[in-house]
């Protein structure tokens, strides 16, 4: 899966969504030791997306994968009064990407876990970004400069490695269509406890299981 040393530990952001999901039980397969960092940052569905992505570490368990890391970036004082934090007008089924963006998420993220990885001596850092991501904080250049900045910073060395970047979600999906997808979160205004089946991350998640020819068995609280 990577292009580097695979006798090397690695950290992975794992959100509980489909792709970091499958990134992480990959990264279990073939490194010594996985460390999966999750960054809550007070979004409306992190106490539901949590509770799935324990569901999924429970099911990959192996002796390779380390206990989650729970690392606090909160947004709250930066985005006020915006959908992510307060869950209110969420954007739908319809949406556009750029309706969906959090302004400086990967900057946010990557600072605290590159740090979090040079303190612990894990030299790499992974996240599962996707071939097409429109985001500025999402491209090769943002990436190279980013971790260039913060390794100059405090004298670190780490990588930010991004596996899936060539390859689209439906392509990710089928290299995970053995494991338990259906324990994995994308909703943005979770009902109930489970996935809101209107929003526009609900939407992204149907349409990738009927590309990627895979059953969908997640559990929707309303179909569109």
């Amino acid at each position: 899966m990577y292009a580097t040393d695979e006798h090397r530990e690695i950290a992975v952001l794992i959100s509980g969504g489909i792709d970091s999901a499958i990134l992480l039980a990959e990264a279990v397969r073939e490194r010594p030791a996985v460390y999966p960092l999750y960054l809550r940052n007070g979004h409306y569905w992190e106490e539901v997306e949590r509770a799935h992505l324990d569901r999924f570490l429970e099911a990959v368990r192996a002796p390779t994968l380390r206990p989650v890391q729970v690392l606090d970036v909160p947004v709250g004082d930066l985005y006020a009064n915006h959908w992510s934090v307060t869950g209110r007008g969420a954007p739908g089924a319809d949406a556009s990407n750029e309706s969906v963006d959090l302004p400086g998420r990967n900057v946010l993220l990557l600072s605290k876990a590159l740090v979090w990885c040079h303190l612990r001596g894990v030299p790499e850092l992974a996240l599962a970004v996707l071939k097409g991501n429109p985001f500025a904080d999402a491209t090769p250049e943002f990436f190279e400069a980013f971790q260039g900045a913060v390794n100059r910073a405090i004298g670190g060395s780490m990588r930010v490695v991004r596996p899936f970047s060539g390859l689209s979600k439906a392509e990710v999906m089928r290299r995970g269509r053995d494991l338990p997808l259906e324990r994995t979160f994308s909703c943005i205004r979770p009902l109930r406890g489970l996935h809101c089946g209107r929003c526009s991350k609900c939407a992204e998640r149907r349409r990738a299981f009927v590309e990627s020819g895979i059953a969908d068995r997640t559990e929707y609280a309303d179909a569109p």
